[in-house]
């Protein structure tokens, strides 16, 4: 990127921050939360909000004898992917544990995203030497137009083993689980203690028995949710977790013994529901090197102005990373800037990128910005959340919101029967209040086709790092 280029980018984000009194975080924030009770699988509860969804997925796992009923869908399609969904109640709980103080009303309606999460990721890991990676067969799934709640296709269960063994997403699950046990610990100190529990013991299990899910569930789990970094990452992840809850010495001894493994080709930019990288060296920060060095790295790959950036910015100020989703990148990596700032400031500190100075407050403008570009501060004065702002997407990659509710239209809708619904130029009939789609290209432009997956569709791990932005910018 030229300098003429990034000055266009810090431009363009300047003009945001100019916008910033436009936006109510608060409003964002409620509406940012709500999105998960529309991605809700199994029996709802009487107290859900967004009414135009219904029970679904009643009998998953039965048919083998296990109760795998709940979870989250973890985006526009029906099956339940355990490694995404545990990485957003990963993300959820370290946005509460950051920034859970700024949350007020929306703080009880967080806890509840969670434990949706973790009650599924505590059946999900039930069977001592077995956790199960996926439920629904998503090529099933996949060629279907589907309420959640006429699902006709398999719900197969499929699972990790010691013979089979999956360390990514058992790591992830032992993440999950320990982040929240600390989210818990001051309101249900007995819930806290079960997930700690069941974290350490799957944290076993994924580092005794290792190996890739890629291996032995890859014609199921690929290509939606191949791991493509490697199980280490996960591992060290979930290790750190757990230092952070427990303050064992046994888990500091094993992420200093492990981070060595770790692939060095990976970008420092790197993190998402696939690669921990910069998340590890962010929540290990405040800890001997390399963990300095490589989060101070980390904010030089990302900030625009810096010699050493390792991402793209659209000519509107917006991250951009390859692949589809890109709004996952935007969210995940503000949400580490703005946590890093937190500890750079505590110590008067400011990282050198080269000749660049960057300060505590340049990462949170930089956050802030992009955070207010998602919300409608951008060229085509678009909010990427649905029902937030004047005009927001329409058309979204998501079964439920396109088709019509079972209030609406009580009859059963088959296999084929959606494929009106899916290729009408009609608004989705449901507004999915809250979903972030994955956004605009790189030339900041949006087609809102429900066609588009990859620009189109909300999933679970966009909105769980944005829930800790909006916390903060709320209260700040």
């Amino acid at each position: 990127m030229s300098l003429i280029q990034r000055l266009s980018v810090l431009g363009m984000a300047a003009m945001a921050m100019g916008l910033v009194a436009s936006h109510d975080y608060g409003e964002a924030l409620t509406k940012s939360i709500l999105f998960y009770e529309g991605q809700r699988s199994g029996k709802l509860p009487p107290t859900q909000r967004i009414t135009w969804r219904k029970d679904s997925a009643l009998r998953d796992g039965f048919e083998i004898g296990v109760d795998l009923v709940g979870g989250y869908y973890d985006a526009g399609d029906n099956v339940k992917f355990t490694f995404p969904m545990a990485f957003s109640i990963t993300m959820l709980a370290w946005s509460l544990l950051e920034f859970g103080q700024s949350l007020g009303t929306d703080l009880q309606h967080s806890l509840k995203a969670i434990q949706w999460g973790t009650d599924y990721l505590l059946k999900a890991t039930s069977i001592p030497g077995f956790v199960f990676a996926q439920v629904g067969d998503p090529y099933g799934d996949h060629n279907c137009w589907e309420r959640p709640e006429d699902m006709d296709t398999p719900r197969t269960p499929y699972a990790v083993s010691k013979e089979f063994p999956g360390s990514e997403v058992s790591a992830e699950i032992a993440a999950a689980l320990a982040a929240s046990s600390m989210v818990f610990r001051p309101i249900n100190r007995g819930y806290s203690a079960r997930l700690l529990k069941r974290a350490r013991m799957v944290f076993e299990f994924a580092d005794k028995y290792r190996g890739s899910y890629n291996d032995s569930l890859g014609p199921w789990a690929c290509p939606f949710y191949c791991d493509y970094s490697g199980y280490q990452d996960e591992l060290v992840w979930g290790a750190a977790w757990l230092l952070r809850a427990t303050k064992a010495p046994y888990y500091r001894n094993y992420v200093l013994a492990n981070i060595q493994n770790l692939d060095k080709s990976s970008s420092f930019a790197e993190f998402g529901w696939d690669t921990k990288h910069a998340g590890i060296n962010l929540i290990k920060s405040q800890t001997p090197e390399p963990f300095i060095t490589n989060a101070d790295k980390f904010v030089c790959s990302v900030l625009p102005e810096s010699p050493t950036v390792s991402v793209s910015y659209s000519p509107g100020g917006l991250l951009i990373k390859p692949g589809g989703s890109n709004l996952q990148h935007a969210t995940a990596l503000s949400f580490l800037l703005l946590v890093y700032s937190r500890p750079l400031s505590k110590d008067s500190r400011v990282i050198h990128c080269g000749n660049v100075v960057a300060t505590p407050a340049r990462l949170i403008q930089v956050a802030r910005s992009l955070v207010d570009y998602i919300l409608g501060s951008n060229p085509l004065n678009m909010s990427y959340m649905v029902g937030y702002g004047k005009k927001f997407p329409e058309r979204i990659h998501h079964r439920g919101s396109s088709l019509p509710s079972i209030t609406q239209h009580p009859q059963h809708i088959d296999c084929t029967g959606g494929a009106t619904y899916f290729y009408t130029n009609n608004p989705n009939p449901n507004l999915l209040t809250g979903a972030v789609v994955g956004g605009p290209d790189i030339k900041d432009s949006y087609a809102d086709s429900r066609a588009d997956f990859a620009h189109s569709e909300p999933t679970t791990y966009i909105n769980a790092p944005l829930v800790g932005l909006l916390a903060y910018f709320k209260s700040h």
